[in-house]
């Protein structure tokens, strides 16, 4: 599985951005696919995940302002940031589970300031 992110960039507090990822390989079978993020000095930080079915769970931290979608035709999925933070900043990694294995895309930043 190989997944390519897009979308990362700057923005002012309270902008939005959408990140995007699209997955390509042995694409078949995966259950679940999400976002994480990371700053440097600090572990990686779960965002969202959506399962094939549709089921959504997201991180307290961003809980009410992103938004993740999956496109299972385009084998894409999408994460909607709105009302960004300062301490939004980081680095953000799609990630696919497949047969219980992880895979990762390699990083886009985002950085959010005045």
């Amino acid at each position: 599985v190989q997944l390519q992110a897009s979308g990362g960039g700057s923005v002012q507090p309270g902008g939005s951005l959408r990140l995007s990822c699209a997955a390509s390989g042995s694409i078949l079978s995966i259950h679940t696919t999400g976002w994480y993020r990371q700053v440097p000095g600090k572990q990686r930080e779960f965002l969202a995940g959506i399962t094939d079915g549709g089921y959504t769970n997201y991180a307290d931290s961003v809980k009410g302002r992103f938004t993740i979608s999956r496109d299972n035709i385009r084998n894409t999925v999408s994460l909607q940031m709105n009302n960004l933070r300062p301490e939004d900043t980081a680095v953000y990694y799609c990630n696919a589970v497949r047969y219980g294995r992880h895979y990762w895309g390699k990083g886009t930043l985002v950085t959010v300031s005045s």
